[in-house]
């Protein structure tokens, strides 16, 4: 049932379509003409471009909205606009080179009936350039409190930039990605929320809420939310894209993980586990396949909020890194997780971390159910504590206001959080000078207003 009441915190512009209007329409889908809008008049040439693309497919009045039905392959450049709804049918691939431009507040909604997924090709760019009054949605076609993780496919973006697996295929049939382009741009994504999706091909084999696989630095990705996904929040597959003001919620798997070789930067992330079904906030991998393979992943990530649920049966590790997997991650809070807060797991990465490339700093870990610092499995004789204390870690209470809310969460860090000074991100451009640690300043919640908390 497509759902025109998921609307932006601020936008107030659908009313619910019920479930009886949607059930009329698939029965007498066979018998319902295709609907042309109009043209406009030559004053009104913006008016008249976006009715020209509505024209080009199955559009439906819906509640005194028209939504524009997208399937099959995007060839051409389009724009998608806030004069319109969108259902995504199938998998929609946008492909041969071409643009997907999406205006500030445009609802796109992933059909469950036919696995609605949006992937961008290799060679084809998204242009999702939201703002904080009008985000880009991309939801579940179920009413509202219907919706649930695993209900539409997700965001797939494929790029050129390496991967230590050179040029693969991407789960569930969603493409090529790798190559030999590290600044390849794949568009923007900016004040983007995707809620509910992560649909499960087979056991195993479930989308991610946006995979950015070889994605390249070119990429601008910022100002991005992921909610109640099925598998992983966001997941990186090689690549060297960089990432701004993410946030992740309610995810079934891990809230952010990487593989492959991911070498980008990050800065202002927060995860936010509910423990009903959760599992790491950060899965770090090199290869499973090959943990020396290169290019070995090896993020550069300041300013990172990680909380676990203590209250429910899941939500395992805040921090797993593991087979080969290198970086630098400063000025992080982790708390809340029912396992281990900080796991450097296995010979590959242990090696990194004793040799200088895998760097954990100037964090603070509090209640973690086990251990703040350990190996999870008790298995492979690294001291993470001694190692956490080298590196400027502290065990203490950073005063969040209210993390393990799930209507209302506030990560905003108190004082405790002065257990420790921050580490200065690079000045290369892409990091932002700070003075505080975790992903929220005390003076700029950068999450309020388009961001959701809703579970269904």
């Amino acid at each position: 049932m497509l759902n025109i009441g998921s609307t932006p915190v601020s936008s107030g512009k659908r009313g619910l379509f019920q479930n009886w209007l949607f059930q009329l329409m698939a029965i007498f889908a066979v018998g319902v003409a295709l609907a042309f809008v109009g043209c406009g008049s030559d004053d009104e040439e913006d008016d008249h471009d976006h009715e020209d693309e509505a024209s080009m497919e199955e559009t439906i009045e819906v509640g005194g909205r028209q939504v524009v039905v997208l399937e099959g392959k995007l060839n051409a450049d389009r724009t998608l606009s806030a004069d319109y709804d969108y259902l995504l049918k199938g998998a929609v691939f946008v492909e041969g080179g071409a643009t997907l431009t999406i205006e500030p507040g445009v609802e796109i909604f992933g059909e469950q009936a036919s696995n609605g997924t949006l992937i961008i090709a290799q060679g084809s760019k998204i242009m999702a350039n939201g703002t904080a009054d009008a985000p880009i949605i991309m939801s579940s076609d179920a009413a509202i409190g219907s919706r649930a993780r695993g209900q539409w496919g997700g965001l797939i973006i494929n790029g050129s930039a390496p991967t230590n697996q050179g040029v693969t295929f991407g789960e569930g049939n969603t493409g090529a990605f790798g190559g030999n382009n590290p600044a390849d741009s794949s568009g923007v994504l900016r004040y983007v929320r995707l809620e509910y999706a992560g649909i499960e091909f087979s056991p195993d084999n479930e989308l991610n809420g946006i995979a950015f696989q070889g994605v390249g630095s070119g990429t601008v990705a910022e100002y991005i939310q992921v909610h109640m996904n099925q598998d992983d929040g966001i997941e990186f597959f090689g690549g060297t894209v960089n990432l701004k003001y993410a946030l992740v919620t309610g995810a079934r798997d891990d809230s952010f993980d990487w593989t492959d070789g991911w070498t980008g930067k990050g800065q202002f992330w927060v995860a936010q586990q509910y423990g009903d079904d959760a599992d790491n906030g950060f899965e770090v991998d090199n290869s499973s396949k090959n943990n020396e393979a290169t290019p070995r992943s090896a993020a550069t990530i300041y300013n990172v909020t990680l909380v676990g649920d203590p209250s429910g049966s899941e939500s395992d590790n805040g921090m797993l890194i593991r087979e080969g997997a290198a970086g630098t991650y400063a000025n992080f809070i982790v708390t809340g997780f029912n396992k281990i807060g900080l796991d450097i797991d296995g010979e590959s990465s242990i090696a990194q971390a004793e040799g200088g490339d895998l760097v954990v700093k100037n964090s603070v870990f509090f209640e973690n159910g086990k251990a703040n610092f350990g190996d999870e499995k008790d298995d492979d004789g690294f001291d993470e504590a001694g190692y956490a204390a080298d590196n400027g870690n502290k065990e203490a209470d950073p005063g969040l206001v209210a993390p393990f809310s799930k209507t209302a969460p506030n990560f905003t860090p108190g004082a405790g959080a002065n257990a420790v000074s921050a580490a200065a991100p690079p000045s290369d451009g892409f990091f932002e000078p700070v003075n505080f640690i975790g992903a929220v300043s005390p003076s700029n919640n950068w999450l309020s207003g388009w961001t959701t908390s809703a579970q269904n």
